[in-house]
C-alpha cells in the first residue's frame, strides 16, 4: 500500500472509515502486516509480556523499545509506525523529549504515552519539537499497580466524564491521536465524538474510529492460555497468517469486530 500518513488517518476519521492497528515487534511481521494493509503498526511495550515473558510492561527499557522500533522500520511497507514510551521514560517533558527523540530516530512516526491530564505539558513539548503524540487513556497498563490490576475504567458517570474531559484537554495540548483501553462501549462512542482526532479502541466497543489488538492475541497465541474479553482469534478458519490479517482488517472496516461479546458494559 502507499505510505500511510497522519493526514491520511485524520481523513479516514472524517470519512467515517474505520482504522486498523496491530502491535508489531519485528521486521518479518512488519512486512506481513503492512503488506496486508494494516494501517498502523504499534511497537507496544506489551513486548515485555509477549516477547520477554514478564507479567507486566513495567520491566521494558527504552533500549528495548528503540531496538524493536528499528526492526519494525526495516520491514515496514508503508504502515504508520507508532512506538510506546516505556515505564518511567517520560516523567518530565524534558525526559519525554529525550526518550521520544531516540524512538523517532529509530523509525517511529509517532510516540504513544500513557496517562491523563497531567501529560498536557509533555504533549505540548513533544508537539512543538515535531513529535506527534498518541495519548493512551482509560486502562493504562503502566499504572496497573495503582489500579490494583487490569480493571475496566470509566464505568461510573464521574469517571467517564473525567476521561472525556481528559481526552479534550490532551487534544487541545496537541495530541494527534487518542488510544482508549478497556472502557464501556458507550464511553468509547462518546470519546470518539468528543474530539476531532482519531480515537483508537482496544476493549472500547465498535464505535471508536479504529481498533487495535495485540498481534499474538489475534493470532491465537498465548503463553497463559487466557485472553482478555476484547480479543478475537482471527486465525480460526484461516489457512495462513495473511488470511487472518485480511479477516481482521475486513471485520474492523465493516464494523463486525468488536461484537457485543468483546465489549464491556457500564
Amino acid at each position: 500500500m502507499s505510505s500511510v500518513t497522519l493526514t491520511h488517518l485524520k481523513n479516514l476519521k472524517q470519512r467515517g472509515e474505520k482504522i486498523t492497528m496491530l502491535t508489531c515487534y519485528d521486521a518479518t511481521f512488519a512486512h506481513e502486516l503492512s503488506t496486508a494493509g494494516v494501517e498502523m503498526l504499534l511497537i507496544g511495550d506489551t513486548l515485555g509480556m509477549i516477547l520477554q515473558g514478564h507479567d507486566s510492561t513495567l520491566p521494558v527499557r527504552l533500549e528495548d523499545m528503540v531496538y524493536h522500533t528499528a526492526c519494525v522500520k526495516r520491514g515496514n511497507n508503508g504502515g504508520f509506525i507508532i512506538a510506546d514510551l516505556s515505564f518511567m521514560t517520560c516523567c518530565s517533558p524534558e525526559q519525554a523529549l529525550h526518550s521520544s527523540a531516540q524512538l523517532m530516530q529509530a523509525g517511529a512516526q509517532m510516540v504513544k504515552i500513557e496517562g491523563g491530564e497531567w501529560l498536557c505539558d509533555t504533549v505540548r513539548q513533544l508537539t512543538r519539537n515535531g513529535i506527534p503524540v498518541c495519548a493512551h487513556i482509560g486502562l493504562t497498563p503502566q499504572s496497573v499497580n495503582v489500579f490494583g490490576g487490569f480493571k475496566v475504567q470509566g464505568r461510573d458517570s464521574h469517571q467517564a466524564a473525567a476521561l472525556v474531559d481528559t481526552a479534550k484537554k490532551l487534544e487541545e495540548a496537541g495530541a494527534a491521536m487518542v488510544l482508549v483501553e478497556a472502557v464501556p462501549a458507550s464511553l468509547g462512542r462518546t470519546l470518539s465524538g468528543a474530539v476531532s482526532v482519531p480515537v483508537i479502541g482496544i476493549g472500547a466497543g465498535p464505535d471508536t474510529d479504529g481498533q487495535v489488538l495485540v498481534l499474538h492475541d489475534m493470532l491465537g497465541l498465548s503463553i497463559t492460555g487466557r485472553s482478555p474479553k476484547f480479543v478475537k482469534n482471527f486465525m480460526k478458519g484461516q489457512d495462513d497468517i495473511q488470511g487472518a490479517l485480511k479477516s481482521y482488517i475486513a471485520a474492523v472496516k465493516d464494523g463486525s469486530f468488536p461484537s457485543a461479546e468483546h465489549c464491556y458494559s457500564e
